[in-house]
């Protein structure tokens, strides 16, 4: 049910109240890029940035807690469906088109000094995808032939010869029998994005800009309407007993995971029936700065029959402060954490009467995923490494060691033909009035950031 209007005279009866033109909760990338938006399109107007954590873009933005891709179709080949025989590039150019709109916005942020040090954000990282056996080879040749038809894919190089594939590959091919039926696909100019460093520089920027304020280490515990239309957030800061209160004509929810809980404060009908399944992760890191250093590429898989899109084995080079690293994964788990730095009672807490038949459906319909999650948790650092050998075959269990990455939350909504479905992407949602807007989902997200923003622009503002 909508939460009844209050009135501003009885909200600042015992506590301070700011105010605001814009607030945006969540001090990831996805705030930071509406941030300088806002700040473009509405000169002088105030902004508001609520964090809960003491820095900005530690949760999912921070650079250990994902993959670090520069998502663009070019590996990803869950990107590119294959249904009756016929591979469908729709989601891979979608994809490509929104990632280089929101490069040439990284580099527009550095030539105007939003962003101070871009060779610190981005590195160039070669994309590769590699596949094993006769079906999949077969797959990855009839993907590359559509896809180099297109103009982001024209440069893609597609090989089954075993000494090319070793040059791109050294580490993935010895070791690996001679008889192997294997492929990959090549795009020298892929990327690696430290997505947090980008958010951090952003956020400095802002912080020195007189109409623009940040607020770390505070948790916006309720939202509500007033009677002016307005929104009035209820505010716990770091501090025991410090509570304050904020009006705001607009309102956007980026919160990573902790989005759902808030949206469902909010009371507007759209949010209705949304919720949210949680899915931690892992991942390999290796140690031996031998091996990191042997490997260049961002390397995706294929996911196994009947494994969801999550569970695409990949090994990364990454470059994080400067220096290069070697991640293998992403290994799932379950949890009932919205966030990494959530709460255990987040999942029972988003349960409510308008989305319970949604999240029993899903549960009902993704069958296959929560065997996979059982397995996954049940997994033991022997079991990873066997996976990690079905890509890198003579790897040893004492060059690794397992990390723990960001927490995702899946979205499940309403479908018309069943009472849940889940999710995979990303999506906004707007209230009618277009006061509030929520960012819900995970992957391509933070690489198409610009896009994803852009378009919460037009849908509020245009």
């Amino acid at each position: 049910m909508p939460k009844k209007s209050i009135s501003k005279k009885a909200a600042s009866k015992h506590q301070p109240i700011k105010h605001a033109d814009f607030v945006l909760i969540g001090g990831g990338i996805m705030s930071a890029t509406l941030a300088i938006l806002l700040f473009e399109k509405f000169p002088g107007k105030k902004i508001t940035v609520i964090e809960k954590l003491p820095k900005m873009a530690e949760e999912s933005s921070e650079a250990w807690n994902n993959a670090g891709t520069g998502h663009a179709g070019n590996c990803e080949l869950n990107y590119t469906p294959e249904k009756n025989g016929i591979i469908d590039p729709a989601k891979a150019i979608k994809t490509a088109t929104q990632f280089y709109d929101t490069l040439e916005f990284w580099k527009d942020c550095t030539k105007k000094g939003y962003i101070q040090n871009l060779d610190k954000c981005i590195s160039q990282v070669p994309h590769i995808s590699f596949v094993q056996g006769k079906r999949d080879v077969d797959f990855l040749e009839r993907r590359w032939n559509v896809l180099k038809e297109t103009e982001f894919f024209k440069e893609m190089v597609f090989s089954k010869d075993k000494e090319q594939i070793k040059e791109w590959l050294p580490l993935m091919m010895e070791g690996r029998s001679k008889r192997a039926n294997v492929a990959a696909t090549y795009i020298k100019d892929g990327y690696d994005v430290n997505f947090g460093e980008i958010a951090e520089q952003i956020f400095t920027f802002l912080s020195k800009q007189p109409n623009v304020e940040l607020i770390n280490h505070s948790n916006v515990i309720n939202l509500q309407k007033t009677d002016n239309k307005r929104w009035l957030l209820s505010v716990k800061g770091q501090n025991v007993g410090r509570h304050w209160k904020i009006v705001s004509n607009y309102l956007f929810i980026g919160a990573g995971g902790g989005a759902l809980s808030l949206l469902e404060k909010s009371g507007i009908e759209e949010a209705r029936g949304y919720g949210g399944f949680p899915i931690s992760g892992l991942w390999l890191r290796c140690t031996n700065p031998d091996i990191i250093e042997r490997h260049a590429a961002k390397v995706y898989g294929k996911a196994k029959k009947g494994a969801p899109p999550m569970s695409v084995p990949h090994m990364d080079t990454r470059v994080i402060n400067g220096r290069k690293e070697l991640l293998f994964g992403p290994y799932a788990g379950f949890t009932t954490k919205f966030l990494k730095h959530g709460s255990f009672f987040d999942l029972p807490k988003s349960v409510e009467f308008d989305n319970i038949m949604s999240l029993l459906g899903a549960g009902y319909h993704n069958l296959p995923l929560v065997g996979y999650l059982v397995k996954q948790v049940s997994l033991k650092f022997e079991d990873r490494m066997e996976m990690l050998r079905e890509f890198y075959p003579d790897a040893k269990d004492e060059d690794w060691k397992v990390v723990v990455a960001g927490q995702r939350v899946q979205i499940i909504k309403k479908h018309k033909k069943r009472s849940g479905k889940l999710e995979f992407g990303t999506e906004i949602i707007v209230s009618k009035d277009k006061s509030i807007a929520a960012l819900l989902g995970a992957s391509p997200g933070a690489s198409t950031s610009f896009s994803v923003m852009s378009d919460v622009i037009k849908k509020c503002f245009e």
